[in-house]
């Protein structure tokens, strides 16, 4: 019971419990009018390799899917630019300087918090990094390991849409 549907009762205007779901992907307030629309969040996974060809993974330090193997980054503030906000949570996350990146994909998910589903859409991209000198976990991650593409265990990788651009990104190389 973590779908919107399931989860908001009321009209966040005027509180009304008048607040009617369509069916698809908005509510309207039979009292107020208010027309609040189920949208995906904008959120950033970096890509980036070490010189052995292996991927950096990091390990999720809270839930959702606290301990698995998850790509850094996060989501993107408001008005706030999607590359910008790579640069930002990989420097918040690893202490890691990017130097270049380029557009890879991008693949929705379903990323449940508070006992709520947070629709996303997440964007990839193959990011080079400075140097890797001063790297270390810190803000929602507990560590990060480097493994190469091909030795990735799936199971432990924390959602369908980081296993899609792992995909995705092991099909550019």
């Amino acid at each position: 019971m973590t779908q919107p549907q399931e989860v908001i009762k009321y009209c966040p205007k005027c509180g009304s419990g008048d607040f009617i779901y369509d069916g698809s992907k908005s509510f309207k307030c039979q009292t107020c009018q208010f027309h609040f629309f189920i949208n995906s969040a904008c959120a950033v996974a970096a890509l980036i390799v070490n010189d052995n060809g292996e991927l950096l993974l990091t390990r999720r330090a809270c839930e959702p899917n606290i301990g698995m193997l998850d790509l850094p980054g996060g989501f993107v503030d408001p008005m706030e630019r999607a590359e910008q906000s790579t640069i930002r949570e990989i420097k918040e996350e690893l202490n890691l300087e990017i130097t270049e990146m380029q557009f890879i994909a991008s693949y929705p998910n379903e990323y449940v918090f508070s006992g709520y589903t947070v629709f996303t859409i997440d964007l990839a991209f193959l990011c080079k990094v400075k140097n890797f000198d001063n790297m270390h976990a810190q803000d929602d991650i507990s560590g990060f390991e480097f493994i190469k593409p091909d030795d990735i265990d799936f199971n432990d990788v924390s959602s369908s849409s980081i296993k899609n651009i792992i995909n995705a990104y092991k099909k550019l190389i």
